[in-house]
């Protein structure tokens, strides 16, 4: 029999995530990873979002990943609705990006970027790292019975293909660990061990059909490397196409599961069909070779019930899965990776109420799953007017305690904004305020207009607020941050809300207010000037569209002007 701290069912990122940095933050657990499978393998979910590079970094695999020299994702363009219209949504303007040499490190305009992956190769240098960290990995290793004792996990019934494997492991086959955590994908290998159900909020029933191609055309070449995924729609469902590697993209079809069986039609023809259908596809294709492999798979939305039990924990697709329009998934798995990792650290430090750290990442995590699916629900409902799906967004937006025009509501859930681990936040977004109105012009043709430049006069609407706690996950830790919450809303009173908070202690003129917050920073936290307005400014920003300042307009005192 073979003991460990934490045991983990699955070596896809998710997997490995969790390991990395249980290993990353307190060297001495003992971590072993039971994977299936033997790496390398195919696998769909080749699209990052840019939160995944922030992780990847802490990780400290970046250079490794970007040593594999995986096309740099700058965003996307879409087809989708009866116009046909192409539009795009990019982390990073396309004028923006510059070219150069790569490998580069994680800095500059990387920071604002993201990859799309070949999953055999991304897959497989996720999982050695996680081993270079200590972690013990067993592959080809096949988890075949889960025993438990009512909410708690007893041990895990193994067997092996690789003789050394099922040596380390006994001749019983037991692995026995104070924790255990599913990161076994779709299927749960744990979840339905524990009888966890699964809630189908949402009427999507699509099935996705993929394969490989080596040599095609890329619709979007920038600098060295850089390019969009595609996302084009037919009438009866959408396709992808996403370089993976300087010489392999993904190209895949998702069309709902009862146009499939009403076809009449075999997985392949149906899949040639799509190709036929879609003028720009099958132009990149035309000199492109197939791999001879066709993979069919459901595609199915759902939410686990449970993420947490008296022992362990899910993680990634186990928690739930929601439509890839947008590219969430991998974003969804590394974050939620992320945190059950921390959530586990303290669980092990022993500091913490661990009701309280369960319950923060179930609650947090489920909602993260939920606001995207939304999303969905409204995309394949819709009538393809961009107009009318950025309004929605604005809607889902607010449910999550954001208050943001539609423009930049459909940019928060564009670039992963349902993922963020610190709400109301002016700079946890993927994008910044600044930066989100910005885009808003490619989106909408025009800026939004800056609220802190409409009114002077401020007075901090604080009367009905009760002081609370709001989740950090940062450093290993999961940190209980002091807060302000109205509703749904959340304000902080840490970092740049705490100096702008304590501006409205003796001011009520808008220009006195900037000035105060931004010498404080300036002072006390030593931010250069310039970082220090624009930090403030979008403070303000998100306070004033939030509802946490009263404003009035007087025309004899000065104005705050954004540039």
């Amino acid at each position: 029999m073979l003991k460990t701290d934490v045991a983990i069912i699955g070596g896809g990122p998710a997997g490995s995530t969790v390991g990395t940095f249980l290993k990353k933050y307190n060297p001495l657990l003992d971590v072993t990873i039971i994977e299936r499978e033997k790496f390398p393998r195919d696998h769909v979910g080749e699209s990052h979002l840019p939160a995944i590079s922030a992780i990847l970094d802490e990780m400290g695999v970046w250079d490794k990943v970007e040593a594999a020299n995986f096309p740099i994702k700058i965003g996307a363009t879409f087809k989708w609705g009866a116009q046909k219209e192409f539009w795009d949504t990019d982390f990073l303007h396309h004028q923006e990006f510059r070219n150069e040499p790569r490998p580069q490190r994680f800095e500059d305009q990387r920071t604002r970027t993201a990859f799309q992956v070949d999953r055999s190769v991304y897959d497989k240098v996720l999982l050695d790292h996680a081993a270079s960290l200590g972690c013990r990995v067993f592959e080809e290793t096949k988890v075949t019975k889960i025993s438990r004792d009512g909410d708690k996990i007893v041990g895990l019934d193994v067997t092996s293909d690789v003789a050394a494997t099922q040596a380390q492991i006994g001749d019983d086959g037991r692995i026995e660990a104070r924790y255990y955590v599913d990161c076994s994908g779709e299927g749960g290998l744990l979840r339905r061990a524990m009888d966890v159900e699964i809630e189908s909020p949402t009427a999507l029933r699509n099935i996705a059909i993929y394969k490989y191609f080596q040599d095609a055309k890329w619709a979007v070449t920038l600098g060295n490397g850089g390019t969009r995924i595609q996302i084009m729609s037919l009438d009866w469902g959408w396709m992808w196409f996403i370089p993976i590697s300087p010489t392999r993209t993904s190209v895949g079809l998702v069309l709902p599961s009862d146009y499939y069986k009403k076809s009449g039609k075999s997985v392949s023809e149906i899949y040639e069909d799509a190709i036929k259908a879609e003028p720009l596809i099958s132009s990149l294709l035309q000199t492109a070779t197939p791999e001879p492999e066709i993979t069919a798979t459901k595609d199915w939305n759902f939410i686990s019930k449970r993420l947490v039990g008296e022992n362990w924990l899910l993680a990634g697709d186990s928690c739930g899965f929601a439509d890839p329009i947008l590219s969430a998934g991998m974003t969804l798995a590394h974050t939620s990776a992320r945190k059950v990792a921390f959530t586990l650290l303290e669980l092990f430090r022993g500091k913490r109420d661990p009701q309280w750290l369960k319950h923060e990442y179930e609650e947090g995590h489920r909602g993260q799953i939920r606001h995207h699916m939304q999303f969905a629900d409204f995309w394949y409902s819709s009538n393809g007017q961009f107009t009318d799906l950025k309004d929605y967004c604005q809607e889902i937006a607010k449910e999550a305690g954001l208050n943001l025009d539609p423009a930049t509501a459909f940019q928060w859930l564009a670039t992963g904004g349902f993922t963020i681990d610190e709400p109301g936040v002016a700079a946890a977004l993927t994008y910044r305020v600044s930066g989100l109105k910005l885009l808003a012009v490619q989106l909408g043709g025009s800026a939004p207009d800056w609220e802190v430049q409409k009114t002077n006069f401020w007075r901090l609407d604080i009367k009905e607020a009760v002081e609370s706690k709001f989740v950090r996950y940062i450093d290993g830790e999961v940190r209980p941050i002091p807060c302000l919450k109205k509703g749904s809303k959340t304000l902080p009173l840490i970092d740049v809300f705490k100096f702008v908070v304590n501006a409205f202690k003796d001011n009520a003129d808008a220009v006195m207010i900037l000035e105060s917050a931004v010498n404080a920073m300036i002072r006390e936290d030593n931010i250069p000037t310039q970082e220090a307005v624009l930090l403030t400014i979008e403070a303000l920003e998100s306070m004033l569209l939030e509802g946490w300042i009263r404003a009035k307009a007087i025309p004899s005192r000065p104005f705050i002007k954004v540039n």
